[in-house]
């Protein structure tokens, strides 16, 4: 078993009592159980995007550097994203 560190962490009264509701209704065993899984799941979202915070706001400004889209509608974006995909599947 991994060695258990003690925190103190402060929650508003709404996600307090949402963590209490969830323990009394028998969803964990304890409060710091509901915690542990709030941020096991939080660190799974972050590893599976991949990006941080830093990569996430250049990728953020370079979209608005380079100006309005050509495409005009969802179905042009659309149908160049299959184009893209039918030319990478050909090795093209």
């Amino acid at each position: 078993m991994a060695t258990v560190e003690k925190i103190t962490i402060a929650l508003t009264a709404e996600q307090a009592g949402f963590v209490r509701s969830a323990v009394e209704a028998g969803e964990y065993a304890s409060t710091s159980e509901a915690i542990r899984e709030a941020v096991r799941e939080w660190k799974e979202r972050r590893d599976l995007l991949g990006y941080t915070v830093e990569e996430l706001r250049s990728l953020v400004q370079e979209g608005l550097d380079s100006g309005p889209s050509a495409r005009l509608s969802m179905a042009d974006v659309k149908a160049e994203a299959r184009r893209r995909l039918e030319t990478g599947k050909r090795g093209g």
